[in-house]
This record gives C-alpha cells, structure tokens and sequence, in this order.
C-alpha cells in the first residue's frame, strides 16, 4: 500500500524551474527539454477536446504519448475556467460520441477536464494550460486583448487566481501560458483596443498586464513556470505609441511587426520582471510559416539565416542568444506543401534543435484551417510527414526512448521517465 505521504510527494516531485543559465531544470537541477503538442477545444465551446466527438478520447491521449510529446498545451477561455469555479452549468452538453466514448456519456465539461488530468498523470504527459481567449469562442483568439466587454481584465485575474489554487498540489499542470497571442496594431493602442508593451500600468499594456497576472498565480502556486508570450507591434527608434499604423504622409511604416505574439522587441527596455518569483519566467513566441499569411522575410529565396537576420533575432531569438530567459515556442506548424512553407517548418526544426528551445507543436486537430493538424482522417491518421519533421525535435535519449517530464511515469510506450534518464 502507498502511503499518503508518498503519493502527496508524487503530486509535487515534478515542478520546475529556472537557474542562472537560464535553462529549464528539475527539482534536482537537470536540465529538461518540453517538446509537445497542442489540442484545443475547451476554449471553442465543445466543452472538450476536438475530435472526441468521433474518437475516444484515452486511445488519442494514449497515442499523443506514445508519439513522444512530453507535454500538451491546452487551449481554455477564462469564461469556462469562470464557469466551472462557480458550479454554474454547460451552456451546451460536451460534443462527445458517447458510442465510442461510453466512459464519457452524461458528464461535464470540468468532469471531462478532471479525466483529462488523471489519464495525463497516468500516461506521463504534462500540462501547460493556455488562456486562449477571454470568451469561449472558436474565434475568440482573434481579440485583440485579454479581456473583453463580457470578461474584464479582473474576470480574467479571478480565473487566473482559482484554476492556480485549484491544482496548486498537482504537477501535472505545470505552467500557465498567461494569454494566446495578444496583439493590436498602432491605430487598435491609441483607441485602448491594442497590446502595447512598455512601463505604464495601462490595462492594455502586456507587460503590466502579465505582471499582475503573474502575481497572482504564483501567489496562490509558487512552482508554476509562468509563461509570456509576446505582442504585435513595437515602436520603431524615434517613434512611440500615437503614431498611427502607418504614415501615409511620408510612406513610413513607424512600428517593427511581427506574429501576433511574437513581438518581444519590449523585453530591451521593459523585461518581465516577476520579483522573488524569476526563476518561473519563459518567454512564448509563436511563429508560421507562408501559407499562414506571406510575410515580408518569405521574399522568394528565403533562407534560415535570411529569417533569422530579417526576423527572429530581433524579434525573439535575441532572449535565447543574449539568455535573458529561457524560450518556448507555443505554436509553430503548418501544411505540409514540399515548397516554401515545408521550408520554414524545417528551418524551424533545425533552430529548435540546436539550440534545444521547447516548443508545443500546433496542432494535434485535423480542423485547424490555417494550419492542418498533425492527425487527420477523421482524427484517425497521423500525418508522416509532419511527425517525420517534428520527430527530432522530440526530447529522446541515445537509443531513441522518448524522456519524461515526469521522474517516475515514462512518457508512452517507447518512453522512459525523468529519474531513468537521469539514473
């Protein structure tokens, strides 16, 4: 028989954190690599993840893991993460195939979300949960900010607040992406409607507004790595925030773009700062390809070093290159087209591999449209390609045993867990 102090150790053996190298490390100051995988659908009003509708949803956790992704950003919205922490009931039953799902038929959608965790506890995935709007929308990540007429900024400060001190004893959960992409172009910031990044406690200013948020979580779970993503926009040299998006006048374009969430231009000036709390601080780009939208660097003849000279470095690159904190790339994917966007996807592999930045592939769902998914077929059919790319950048030892974030679980059939890699 377990004790119960053991199984209390078990709950909190996993959390991590940041040393002065600024590399992710374990309780026992290991380095550790997060490569995984994004499913949404909590945040879309499905009342769970995509795709069970039509399979069972333990066979594709159970294939998630036994792939190789040690950890699994989820997509919510704080008006469900608000919903389950005043009881209050499903706008609309969960979308689930209750023929194939039998365990599932009748429950909820925060029932669904208590077996998502116990069934990642027991395979050896992880969770990084993601605030992926303020409304559950399955165009609410297209808002500008964190907030909104329905969710305020102090809506999503509560959600923040209960979901940190719900699950402060399960290291399951193990880091909190504070918001998916914020962004707003210079026109969207002078009206308040747009994520500016500088020193003002403006509640559209990111910088602040992670800061609080972080506060907050931590507060109640001190062990949660806090992770912040970018803007959209940053000023250029000369320039400020009244400038419009463009000066038509004098055909200038005042302001440094970049990948909703991708801007970290602000981080020279104002970096995050968490207090006594630093050493839970990740960075989050996101970055895509081509076929996502035909950005300036994708010019005909793009080259890895061409990108990282015209976009990354400036944009992102620079925290890895300069460790100021360490990066993880919360969404990077694409369809597969063995032409430019196969390109970028590939460039992208070879850079998170060398330099061994964590990353949460985009997308596990077949029904991503500007993207694809890595599964399709009726989410039945793993794409080759696309897992035949990702695969080396998948944390693995020498004989090819997929690691673990978790010291005792291995991660999947082919796996091995924390403590075996490191015995």
């Amino acid at each position: 028989m377990i004790s119960k102090a053991a199984e209390e150790d078990d709950l909190h053996d996993d959390w991590l954190h940041v040393n002065d190298k600024q590399e992710i490390v374990d309780k026992n100051g290991n380095p550790v690599w997060m490569t995984g995988i994004n499913w949404f659908g909590f945040n879309t009003g499905t009342g769970v993840f995509d795709g069970v509708w039509m399979r069972n949803m333990h066979e594709m956790l159970t294939e998630i893991a036994d792939h190789g992704f040690n950890l699994m950003r989820v997509p919510m919205s704080s008006e469900i993460i608000l919903q389950w922490k005043r009881g209050d009931p499903d706008p609309s039953a969960p979308k689930i195939n209750d023929y194939v799902n039998p365990e599932l038929k009748g429950k909820t959608s925060f029932e669904l979300w208590g077996l998502t965790l116990k069934w990642c506890k027991e395979l050896g995935i992880k969770i990084m949960m993601d605030i992926h709007s303020a409304q559950t929308d399955p165009s609410g990540h297209t808002v500008n900010l964190w907030y909104t007429d329905k969710i305020s900024f102090e809506d999503w400060l509560e959600s923040l607040e209960w979901f940190a001190k719900t699950y402060k004893d399960d290291d399951t959960i193990l880091a909190i992406d504070l918001k998916n992409e914020p962004h707003g172009k210079g026109d969207d910031i002078q009206k308040g409607n747009g994520a500016k990044w500088d020193g003002s406690t403006d509640k559209f200013n990111w910088k602040y507004a992670a800061e609080t948020a972080a506060a907050v979580i931590l507060a109640q779970n001190p062990n949660l790595l806090i992770m912040v993503e970018g803007n959209e926009v940053y000023p250029k040299e000369g320039c400020d925030w009244t400038y419009p998006s463009f000066d038509y006048a004098n055909n200038f374009s005042p302001y440094h773009y970049a990948w909703w969430g991708g801007n970290f231009r602000g981080v020279k000036e104002y970096p995050i700062d968490l207090g006594k709390y630093k050493s839970q601080l990740v960075y989050s780009p996101h970055d895509y390809g081509p076929m996502v939208y035909a950005q300036p660097w994708f010019h005909d003849g793009f080259t890895k070093e061409s990108i990282m000279e015209e976009y990354w470095r400036d944009n992102w690159f620079f925290i890895c290159e300069d460790k100021i904190a360490p990066l993880i790339i919360g969404e990077w994917g694409g369809f597969w087209d063995d032409g430019p966007n196969t390109k970028w996807l590939t460039y992208l592999r070879d850079l998170i591999v060398e330099h061994h930045i964590h990353h949460t592939f985009w997308c596990f769902n077949e029904n991503s449209s500007d993207t694809g998914g890595m599964v399709g077929g009726g989410f039945r059919e793993w794409d080759k390609n696309k897992y035949g790319l990702v695969k080396p950048a998948l944390w693995q030892n020498a004989d090819g045993k997929f690691i673990s974030l978790d010291h005792k679980i291995p991660i999947g059939k082919n796996g091995i867990s924390l403590s075996e890699h490191y015995s």
